[in-house]
């Protein structure tokens, strides 16, 4: 699903050739809490809704008892599930809109961790709603356990200590965002190296193959062509078969990712694949 298109290059041009600015104190300043600066450095279809969820947060947290109210219910029971379910949905609004812009890896960086993202990796987050909506709740989740331990039931956090409950726990939030997106990166990864394996078992080598196999496997396809319903698939696969790099498919048949397009001819071979084994088999 993709969405908050608006601004997808400055995002990616923001975000270039982010590293920490210092190693020193990298692992406390990393769980420090953010600035409220850093909370308005969201792209401004994402701050309404972060503002409004802080706003209500803040609402609960005004009266002074409530953090003593949540301790003497041991941080549990139906109103730390109210507490928890409002800050959940505050810190994935905010992780979404320093995602969409590229600011998390600014973030991270400032407290001294460098993930290094590439171009691709930013534009992936600036136009693939459900990504960020994936790695926003994974984080979260991660970061819970550990907000609750530290900051409540340790009593990290305090109305005197400078910081809202809402930026402790963003710290939090960016403390947990590296491993997230390093998993991330990793399952991508592996997906590029299946595909790689699957083209090589199931396509054949340039240097076997007489030119006149290749006139046939061709003329296969181009009959094949005719009896594919998607637009956008039979567009990729004659665009491949002449001979278009997957970036100047991406572009031409408008798609946001190589891995999209990868992904396309993947289902494509083996929905193939399996019509002429029944051919076969028939």
């Amino acid at each position: 699903m993709q969405g908050d298109g608006a601004g997808e290059v400055s995002a990616v041009a923001r975000a270039r050739n982010l590293q920490p600015d210092s190693p020193v104190d990298a692992k406390r300043r990393l769980g420090s809490p953010v600035s409220a600066q850093d909370l308005r450095a969201m792209d401004s279809s994402h701050t309404k809704t972060a503002r409004r969820l802080q706003a209500s947060i803040d609402r609960r947290l005004a009266d002074g008892h409530i953090v003593t109210m949540l301790r003497q219910d041991g941080f549990e029971g139906p109103r730390y599930d109210r507490f928890v379910e409002e800050l959940v949905r505050y810190g994935i609004s905010v992780l979404r809109g320093w995602m969409h812009s590229g600011y998390i890896f600014k973030l991270v960086a400032q407290r001294g961790f460098g993930l290094s993202p590439h171009e691709l990796d930013l534009e992936d987050l600036a136009t693939d709603s459900d990504l960020r909506e994936e790695l926003a709740s994974m984080t979260v989740a991660r970061a819970l356990p550990r907000f609750r331990q530290q900051a409540l039931v340790d009593s990290g956090w305090n109305t005197e200590g400078g910081a809202s409950i809402t930026t402790y726990f963003m710290g939090a939030c960016v403390y947990d965002f590296p491993n997230e997106f390093r998993r991330h990166r990793a399952a991508e990864a592996r997906h590029h190296r299946a595909l790689r394996r699957e083209k090589e078992l199931y396509q054949p080598r340039v240097s076997t193959v007489s030119l006149a196999q290749e006139i046939v496997g061709n003329i296969g396809v181009l009959d094949e062509l005719q009896e594919i319903d998607d637009p956008r698939v039979q567009a990729v696969v004659a665009l491949t078969l002449d001979g278009y790099s997957q970036e100047e498919i991406r572009e031409l048949v408008d798609i946001t990712t190589i891995r999209a397009v990868e992904g396309l001819l993947y289902r494509w071979r083996t929905k193939a694949k399996r019509k002429r084994k029944g051919d076969r088999d028939d």
